[in-house]
């Protein structure tokens, strides 16, 4: 759209000049015909061959400047206003030198040119010098207001760029944390599995041939599903990175914990649970946790001391997770943060079906909201509380 806008404003721009350029020619016919009484081939030909040269832009520079000054110098007034137009353009391209040493030039030699045209006599003195000194004073301003915008617009696009590139690198981000949890998650189960039936193959001999056929195959499929999760999931993991808490994984904690150690900090929480955690598939218990954990911290980042209100739903048929915080009574304005970790969230609660809302909720509160629906067929055990 940007794009669409620049190039219709240039076409315009190119419109108006087309038209002040004809001006210009128009112009010098008329004042030919009111000083010698009819048109003079000279100056039409002159006056069309400068006008043409100040409409193509490969002629712009150096030729246009040169041909106007020259024709300016020979026939004075007639010629002015184009020379208005080239010191113009010769400012707005930053030479302002160049059109100062034109405009002397031209004017200078004018003493010598066609004397019914002369630039200097008594009714053309104020004329003489101010149109000029104008074309190069507008010229430089609107030549570094165009500079101006142009920068701006290179400063715009490029935090445009960058702030796609941070988002991008939250996603990325994200979904590394997701694969490399699911990756502990599903190679300590599918462990369980080999390590058990591995236990029942070694007592294959007390039990029927196609029992103890099924139970190889089994444990063979697992350590081989094992050896390829390893290899495509394992791959996402920063192994860079350096952990920041000794605290055990996610994957084994839950969003009472997270309650607990804010409540131990001095962090004001109410937690509301409805249903067991064992209700919902462990992707949603990892978002889950991963939702109280950033309201908690946005919390004591932009509203400390405020308390925060969680509910959480775990139960069938879609786990529910909301986090409230009123306003506080003193913001607090010394803390940075990198302002994408709803973008990871809301990677992550995508990712899984679910829809993930962030914003005011009334009189200066902040909500924080996900609906995560359950994968078809998936049973309740537990009962809700």
């Amino acid at each position: 759209m940007a794009q669409v806008s620049s190039r219709e404003g240039r076409r315009w721009a190119a419109y108006g000049r087309g038209a002040l350029v004809a001006l210009c020619v128009l112009a010098a016919a008329l004042n030919d015909a009111a000083i010698q009484g009819g048109y003079q081939a000279p100056v039409m030909a002159t006056a069309l061959v400068c006008g043409a040269a100040l409409l193509v832009p490969r002629l712009r520079w150096p030729a246009a400047p040169l041909l106007v000054t020259v024709a300016t110098a020979w026939w004075g007034s007639l010629l002015l206003p184009m020379l208005a137009v080239a010191l113009y353009d010769l400012a707005v391209d930053r030479r302002a030198r160049v059109a100062v040493a034109c405009a002397v030039t031209a004017l200078s030699a004018n003493l010598l040119g066609y004397r019914a045209t002369s630039l200097w006599t008594g009714q053309s003195y104020a004329s003489t010098v101010f149109l000029p000194v104008l074309a190069v004073l507008v010229g430089l301003w609107l030549g570094s207001r165009r500079r101006l915008l142009t920068a701006l617009a290179a400063d715009v696009e490029h935090l445009r760029i960058e702030a796609q590139l941070r988002e991008e690198a939250a996603r990325i981000a994200e979904r590394s944390r997701i694969a490399s949890e699911m990756h502990d998650v599903l190679a300590h189960r599918l462990s369980l599995i080999a390590l058990h039936t591995g236990v029942l193959a070694t007592k294959s001999d007390a039990l029927p041939a196609p029992v103890a056929e099924r139970l190889a195959l089994l444990r063979t499929t697992s350590v081989e599903a094992l050896t390829d999760l390893r290899d495509v999931l394992g791959v996402l993991r920063d192994h860079d990175a350096v952990p920041t808490s000794a605290a055990l994984t996610p994957m084994m904690r839950e969003a009472g914990e997270l309650a607990d150690e804010a409540r131990a900090a001095g962090q004001h929480v109410e937690l509301t649970t409805d249903g067991l955690p064992e209700q919902a598939p462990t992707t949603h218990r990892l978002a889950v946790y991963r939702i109280v954990q950033e309201a908690l911290t946005n919390a004591r980042k932009h509203a400390d001391g405020a308390p925060v209100t969680v509910r959480i739903d775990y139960g069938p048929p879609a786990t529910l997770v909301e986090a409230t915080t009123p306003p506080p009574g003193t913001p607090r304005t010394d803390t940075v943060g990198s302002g994408y970790g709803l973008v990871g969230l809301r990677e992550r609660v995508t990712a899984l079906g679910g829809h993930l809302n962030s914003g005011p909720a009334g009189a200066g509160a902040w909500r924080l909201a996900a609906r995560i629906p359950h994968p078809a067929g998936i049973e309740q055990n537990g009962t809700r509380t």
